[in-house]
């Protein structure tokens, strides 16, 4: 995961990531928020989930210590991070701003 981690990461097209966990109820919550979010951008940007409890070696590495944290990333920059629920029109300008 680590090698195809970067390269989604390195894109030129803003990459938001979703760490969360199968158990945890905000992460369905934001993970309907980023269905919404994702028929705002379309093709503008990427959303991609990556399960903390499957790849704790990526979490830990980009310091994921609750979930759902957000991160954005374009170029294999980090852009952006917060934990926590976030809802569709500030997810929508945050990638806007970035693509």
């Amino acid at each position: 995961m680590s090698q195809k981690f970067q390269e989604i990461i390195n894109s030129e097209r803003p990459v938001l990531i979703d760490f969360f966990a199968t158990w945890c109820q905000p992460c369905k919550v934001q993970s309907s928020v980023l269905n919404t979010v994702k028929e705002n951008i379309g093709e503008g940007a990427r959303i991609i989930k990556v399960d903390v409890d499957q790849y704790p070696a990526l979490a830990a590495q980009y310091g994921v210590r609750g979930v759902p944290t957000l991160a954005v990333f374009k170029n294999g920059e980090l852009l952006w991070k917060e934990s926590g629920v976030h809802d569709v029109n500030t997810l929508t300008n945050l990638l806007q701003q970035y693509i």
